[in-house]
């Protein structure tokens, strides 16, 4: 089963004004939120349901990251390829 992170989209205007779009009113009760670019998102998804599949042992190897490193090198670093990426999104 594949871990889902509750999300909906923020969207601004020319003008900077921010709208929430969640038709879901998965959201309606909080007061405050955090905005993540839409390719990261699903990133983090995939890592996490990552961690769950893994044995932890790579995760000990991937030493020290840079900072200014993006999130996605990380499937590199573990070793996941293309097409094990194209099933962990085709799980979502």
């Amino acid at each position: 089963m594949a871990y889902k992170i509750d999300n909906a989209i923020i969207k601004k205007d020319r003008a900077g004004k921010v709208t929430l779009i969640d038709p879901e009113n998965v959201f309606g009760d909080e007061d405050a939120f955090i905005a993540v670019k839409s390719d990261d998102l699903i990133t983090i998804q995939l890592l996490i349901n990552a961690i769950l599949k893994n044995d932890f042992k790579k995760w000990k190897e991937i030493g020290l990251i840079p900072e200014n490193e993006p999130i996605k090198s990380l499937f590199v670093r573990l070793g996941y390829s293309k097409e094990d990426i194209a099933n962990m999104l085709k799980e979502f």
